[in-house]
């Protein structure tokens, strides 16, 4: 396996925004528990910082959903927090950080590919979150996540609402009334019976789409029909 070469740390604070008075701070933020001898030496990797992250995080893309969207009800952002906070996305900022050479993992964690792990990732972004917080204050831990996290709040990579919510304002805003949805049939066994709605939008023509369930069908319905008429991107694999 060839050498990893590890850039300068200080490529990693100028990516971050921020340089470290306590680097004990930042050195724990990027250890991992695989890369310690015993349990009682948890303390020195990245897992009680990980679980203040969380929340640090949390609050800061919270205020800053109030600030951007003050007509949002409360279900939308809450739904676009869920979107900015999850691990894929953490996990995204810690790469375009350049976390991964940074790591401090155990041999079988480093040779299993952890620097690229989603979890991994994701988890060091938050306890570095943490880490900026302990050393210079919330306001520049906040600065820092305002600095990742601003264009994906304005940009969701996951819907906002629900496709028969999202189709029904779609049908209103062009003056349409409220889609109608039919069964067409239902098959199988009571047990695992599988229905086929239809969704009918006025002058359009309708989409049909299977589920376990009506509700089901009548969402994979909606967002069939968001997807061909290019309101929504077509889900891929």
């Amino acid at each position: 396996m060839p050498r990893l070469v590890k850039p300068p740390i200080a490529d990693l604070e100028a990516a971050m925004g921020h340089v470290f008075k306590d680097r004990l701070l930042l050195a724990r933020a990027l250890t991992h528990v695989s890369a310690v001898a015993s349990d009682a030496a948890r303390s020195e990797t990245y897992q009680r910082l990980e679980f203040l992250g969380d929340r640090m995080l949390g609050l800061a893309i919270s205020d800053m959903l109030c600030a951007a969207f003050p007509q949002a009800a409360e279900g939308e952002l809450s739904r676009r927090l869920a979107d900015l906070v999850r691990k894929e996305s953490c996990a995204e900022v810690a790469v375009e950080w350049g976390v991964g050479p940074h790591l401090k993992l155990g041999d079988g964690e480093a040779q299993t590919g952890g620097r690229k792990k989603v979890a991994i990732l994701g988890d060091v972004c938050e306890a570095l979150i943490a880490a900026v917080f302990l050393d210079a204050g919330f306001d520049k831990a906040r600065e820092i996540v305002a600095k990742a996290w601003t264009a994906r709040m304005h940009a969701p990579r996951r819907p906002l609402r629900d496709p028969k919510t999202a189709l029904q304002e779609w049908a209103q805003g062009r003056g349409k009334p409220t889609p109608v949805y039919r069964e067409i049939s239902r098959t199988g066994p009571a047990h695992a019976p599988v229905f086929v709605i239809a969704v009918e939008v006025e002058d359009l023509s309708p989409v049909e789409a299977t589920g376990a369930s009506k509700r089901i069908a009548e969402q994979s319905a909606a967002q069939a029909f968001l997807e061909r008429e290019g309101v929504w991107e077509k889900a891929t694999a």
